[in-house]
């Protein structure tokens, strides 16, 4: 089986977008149904009516196409938040509401999240242009829930980093068994925490001061 990322190249026609969408699609309905091992590659050209090398030439492995599967995900969370932001007052508490809610959608088919998972998890270097994708993607709608007035600082941008693995670790020990929905919550919780602290001094001495 391949194991190269297919080499860059000019945008996809619309029929070829149409085709990789089948594809994707086949691969989460695989997936959903049975997890990690139930995607299989000749089953996912079968479902998705292109031939076996046409497929590989799309996705070089099965890790490619569940990465690509978590960019999808993403994507379409990115475009639902924007839709519907977070409303909470403090940026910390915008972050934590958001991923929870990217956690709740994961809870709605947990063997495709799994299958995601398991498949950034597995990935090694060539997959790595696509794992960053999914990275950038993730960044990116904490930053929205952040709502910045500029910029972020290098500090902001570290503090998003520690949310991001907090908000991935949380996922894998669910995943497994080893924590509770109300762990996760507090993980990230406690995480998202940071982003209060990265704030300008002077953002932070305008913030409301809650009575005890």
């Amino acid at each position: 089986m391949a194991t190269q990322s297919r080499p860059a190249s000019a945008p996809l026609t619309a029929r070829q977008e149409a085709r990789r969408r089948r594809i994707l699609h086949a691969g989460a309905r695989l997936a959903g149904r049975g997890g990690f091992d139930a995607v299989q590659m000749r089953e996912v050209a079968e479902t998705s009516q292109v031939a076996l090398g046409t497929l590989y030439r799309y996705f070089p492995s099965k890790i490619h196409l569940l990465v690509a599967t978590m960019q999808d995900q993403l994507q379409q969370l990115h475009e639902t938040l924007r839709k519907r932001p977070p409303s909470a007052p403090e940026p910390s508490a915008r972050v934590a509401e958001t991923l929870m809610r990217a956690f709740r959608a994961m809870r709605r088919e947990p063997n495709l999240a799994d299958a995601m998972v398991r498949a950034v998890i597995f990935a090694d270097r060539s997959v790595s242009p696509e794992v960053d994708v999914v990275s950038r993607l993730t960044t990116a709608i904490i930053l929205d829930a952040m709502r910045l007035p500029g910029p972020p600082t290098a500090e902001q941008l570290a503090a998003v980093r520690v949310v991001e693995h907090t908000w991935h670790s949380a996922l894998v020990t669910w995943l497994a068994g080893r924590a509770s929905i109300t762990q996760v919550r507090g993980d990230i919780e406690t995480a998202c925490r940071l982003i209060d602290l990265t704030a300008p001094t002077a953002d932070r001495e305008r913030e409301p001061q809650h009575v005890k």
